[in-house]
């Protein structure tokens, strides 16, 4: 059984192009493949080695779950055990199903990595290619199966390097039939989506006619980089021989991008007679025409997905080249996979391996250093080995084992040219141990066949496209460093079509993002790799926002570095779900508008970058937006009563303003608008606002703070008063009809009384009259009317005037207070106690005055006959403020009569008789009633004095 090495690379970078120029590499990923029956005894492990002096390590996962962490360096390569459970399908629920086997393997420095395992009498190594070893377009290559048993299987694995991968397979035969029972009839494709890491087996049992060959060719294709491992877990190929047994027979693959047209293979251990080695041929286009050594004739031509083995026709195509060194060399019209089919001893088919070809090239590197304990198969079994070198002719060739000094090959070891090309010689060497490292003088390749007398294995150590490309180390500018093999002899790198000055060097480190070439050259063989795009280092930050308008503007800028973005360089990676997000081009901000009516979250993620002369990269910003929008709102008025005291204000409770129909929101009350804006003032509590007619302004707040204004304009109800209720003058003895007039919704008096109307006596009283909610407190008087009084009395000899002050006009006079006249003049009244009645308008009881008519003495003789010798008033001496005088007709006072003269006058002046004539006279006094009328007695007199 012969353990061949297969690279399993599960490539991480989104553009498929990239590729190394070798399997030394800082990833390797090893996709799972499907024994028959596993034993319980296999084992199995990854062995790594490098070139690196400076020590680093390791890390293993399996399912994106680091398992192990080993250092290498230079001279000190490692093997890690691998659980047959992590790599290795035994059970039919790990085929044909999503599952988690594989590896992927991540240093900080380029090292090889093989994956190697045995069970009883059979062994094989998996040889990564690295980076180029995934990729999305492969063709499956198996071995034919020459012994029809259920035992014998072919597998196909494949393994993930990014979510979300699709993987289609198709393109085998008609009459196969897989291990789960599936015909291809039945199942033309498989279709499998992947996430990172996980992994999809396929298998079919050699017991069945259409997997002898069927499966050779199969198309496999996928929308990311996976990687794969095919081949045979119990494989026999022999032809026409009577050999017996089987091997491990399997490798990785590589991408169809990394395939050629020319190829060189050395034979290994087995005999030419035996038909163990050969060499199978997979077409991926239609019409691939094949030549072999050099024959101008095509030995066969072939279409997409058909094989061709180049000894099945006749055992001849191998060449000795001198001493038992055989060579082969194959030229195809079109790319092409060619896989060797190896044996580990010379006559047994339990031998055999399996090592995929790479093409020829000129820009092939120069070293191949180191790889690590070449002979050994897990637990460290040591095996016989064959080392074949493949070189540009004129090369000068040496290797070292285990650090040691430079060893040239024997003329017996090489070189041997090869039959149909003259650029290319091969070399043979045996019974090579421990840690190897070959280097030449131009392009050098070399593989490995390997075995004992049960384990036959291969192994393939070299470049893996006809054309280098650029890996990198680091994510992106800055930070980012450019590779290319080290092993050129000239490099220019170029930025888009420009190229850099002084960037001649294998590596490069760009200061910018752009899409970055190298045109590399040895030997006077050019070439420029695929275009390599750098991007600038994503400086990924989560944010939110919280959008209350119908718009939200987004002004993007550096989270963490004080530097203006780059105009241009900001992109929607992935647009919102729940509205819309574009770019300004006029502002550079961005617009993020929700869909009309939508509440809830919504996602947005942006980038941008920076110019990179700055050493800052770009940003990608994840923004969540929460979409609450502002309440809706309207303006309102509210209205409440006046306040008694201050009837132009009122109290209002604001609280009750139905400025929204939506609840669980805050509200905020300000007296003005800016108030509200600056946060200052606020109205609290706002159930108890005193405040005459104006406006008041409240902010509406949901609970992410989204806010909108609303106006409450305040009205004050003024108070509604009566325009009919009014003072009332009435007499003492009457009662009042207070009316409160109509139209009033409720009417509260004073008294008790709840109507419109009532009837009360002299008093001060109050209604309180209801409008709506308000009521207006009334005050109305029912005044006693106010008596006239009769404030003088003018009497003439028999006439009376009267003289009233007081109450309201127009007055009635009377003498008897049952006959009435307009007039105050009263005439022809007796002598002696006269009455006058008086009433004004309100014809309340009549006031009335006693008033005496003096009996009237009109002349008087003092002659002392006692006969009208004097005037005599005493009988008024009881009279208040009772005053007498007399006055000549020139209106001079004569006489005074008081009480010390008993109000007596007898003509004379200063005791002196006065002269005959007529003299006036007036008497004055107060009436003793509660009015104190003055009366005015007035007359003349003839004082007739007789000397």
């Amino acid at each position: 059984m012969t353990m061949k090495k297969q690279l399993y690379f599960v490539f991480l970078f989104v553009l498929a192009f990239i590729n190394l120029s070798a399997q030394r590499d800082t990833e390797h990923w090893f996709a799972p493949f499907s024994s028959a029956n596993l034993s319980t005894t296999a084992k199995q492990a990854v062995y790594l080695s490098t070139d690196s002096t400076t020590p680093f390590s390791v890390d293993i996962y399996n399912n994106n779950i680091v398992i192990g962490t080993v250092t290498i360096s230079k001279g000190s390569p490692q093997m890690f055990d691998i659980n047959a459970a992590n790599m290795i399908g035994s059970t039919t629920a790990d085929l044909f199903s999503i599952g988690t086997k594989g590896l992927y393997l991540k240093g900080t420095k380029p090292f090889f990595a093989t994956f190697r395992f045995t069970v009883p009498a059979h062994g094989e190594i998996l040889t990564s290619k690295g980076k180029a070893g995934i990729g999305t377009k492969f063709y499956a290559v198996v071995a034919p199966i020459t012994n029809a048993s259920s035992g014998m299987n072919f597998t196909t694995g494949v393994l993930a390097t990014q979510d979300n991968t699709t993987v289609t397979i198709s393109g085998y035969a008609n009459n196969v039939v897989f291990t789960n029972g599936t015909t291809a009839a039945a199942m033309p494709t498989m279709t499998i989506t992947l996430n990172k890491g996980q992994s999809y087996i396929v298998e079919g049992r050699g017991n069945q006619p259409g997997n002898l060959k069927g499966f050779i060719g199969a198309k496999i294709v996928s929308d990311k980089p996976i990687s794969l491992t095919n081949g045979n877990f119990l494989g026999e190929y022999n032809i026409g021989t009577p050999l017996t047994g089987g091997d491990i027979v399997m490798d990785q693959s590589v991408p169809t991008d990394r395939l050629g047209k020319e190829f060189v293979l050395v034979k290994g251990y087995g005999n030419i007679s035996s038909a163990t080695e050969d060499a199978l041929i997979v077409a991926t286009e239609d019409d691939t025409k094949i030549y072999v050594n050099g024959d101008p004739t095509p030995v066969a031509t072939i279409n997409e997905g058909q094989h061709y083995r180049v000894n099945e026709v006749n055992n001849n195509n191998y060449i000795n080249q001198g001493n038992d060194h055989y060579n082969m060399h194959v030229r195809t019209t079109k790319n092409a996979y060619v896989y060797q089919l190896l044996a580990g001893t010379a006559t047994s088919s339990a031998t055999i391996g399996f090592n995929y070809i790479p093409p020829l090239n000129c820009l092939l590197p120069r070293k191949i250093d180191e790889v690590g304990m070449i002979e050994k198969l897990p637990p460290s079994t040591s095996n016989n080995i064959k080392l074949n070198i493949l070189t540009e002719k004129g090369a000068t060739v040496n290797y070292t084992v285990n650090g040691g000094a430079p060893i040239t090959p024997t003329a017996a070891q090489g070189p041997y040219d090869v039959t149909g090309t003259v650029d290319w010689v091969s070399y043979s060497i045996t019974g090579v141990t421990g840690n190897v490292a070959i280097t030449s003088t131009k392009a050098v390749t070399a593989g490995i066949a390997g075995g004992s007398g049960v384990v036959g294995y291969g192994g393939y150590f070299a470049g893996f496209t006809s054309v280098p490309v650029v890996s990198k180390s680091g994510d992106c500018v800055p930070g980012v460093v450019l590779e290319v093999g080290d092993s050129f002899e000239s490099y220019q790198w170029y930025l888009g079509p420009n190229p850099i000055s002084g960037a001649n060097s294998y590596t490069y480190t760009p200061m910018q993002a752009g899409t970055y070439t190298v045109k590399v050259g040895m030997g006077g063989c050019f070439a420029t790799t695929p275009v390599f795009v750098v991007e600038s280092c994503y400086e990924q930050v989560t944010k939110s926002l919280i959008v209350c308008d119908a718009q939200k503007i987004i002004v993007p800028a550096f989270t963490n570095h004080n530097v203006a973005i780059v105009a241009g360089t900001l992109q929607i990676d992935t647009p919102p779900t729940k509205g819309t997000a574009t770019i300004d081009a006029a502002t550079g901000n961005i617009i993020y508008t929700p869909n009309p009516g939508y509440v809830g979250n919504d996602t947005l993620i942006y980038h941008f970058c920076a110019n990179p002369a700055t050493g800052v990269g770009c940003e990608q910003v994840k923004m969540t937006f929460i979409v609450d929008p502002n309440p809706t709102v309207k303006n309102v008025s509210i209205r409440s009563c006046y306040i008694a005291a201050n009837p132009t204000t009122a109290l209002f409770n604001l609280e009750t303003a139905p400025v929204t129909t939506q609840t669980g929101l805050i509200k905020k009350y300000y007296p003005t608008l800016a108030d509200l804006t600056n946060g200052t003032n606020e109205i609290s509590p706002a159930s108890a606002y005193i405040s005459s007619d104006k406006k008041v302004y409240v902010k509406v707040i949901n609970s992410n703070g989204c806010y909108s204004i609303a106006e409450i304009t305040l009205v004050v109800i003024p108070p509604v008063k009566s325009t009919v209720l009014a003072d009332k003058i009435i007499c003492i003895e009457n009662t009042a009809t207070l009316d409160a007039g109509p139209g009033f919704d409720g009417y509260q008096w004073s008294t008790g009384a709840t109507t419109q109307t009532i009837n009360v006596g002299v008093g001060a009283y109050w209604v309180n009259l209801k409008s709506g909610e308000c009521y207006t407190k009334q005050d109305v008087k029912v005044i006693q009317a106010v008596q006239p009084v009769i404030s003088s009395l003018d009497i003439k000899n028999n006439t009376i005037t009267v003289n009233v002050i007081g109450g309201t006009p127009a007055y009635k006079y009377s003498l008897d207070g049952i006959n009435w006249q307009d007039s105050n003049y009263f005439e022809n009244l007796p002598r002696g106690e006269n009455s006058i009645y008086v009433k004004d308008f309100y014809n309340c009881e009549p006031i009335d005055v006693t008033v005496t008519v003096p009996n009237l003495l009109n002349a008087i003789t003092p002659n002392g006959d006692n006969k009208n010798d004097y005037i005599d008033y005493s009988e008024l001496a009881y009279k208040k403020n009772l005053v007498f005088n007399i006055y000549d007709r020139y209106g001079n006072k004569v006489h005074q009569a008081t009480q010390f003269n008993a109000y007596k006058w007898d003509g004379t002046m200063y005791g002196k008789k006065i002269p005959t004539a007529t003299y006036w006279y007036e008497i004055t006094w107060t009436e003793p009633n509660k009015a104190q009328t003055q009366i005015k007695y007035s007359g003349w007199i003839l004082v007739k004095n007789v000397d």
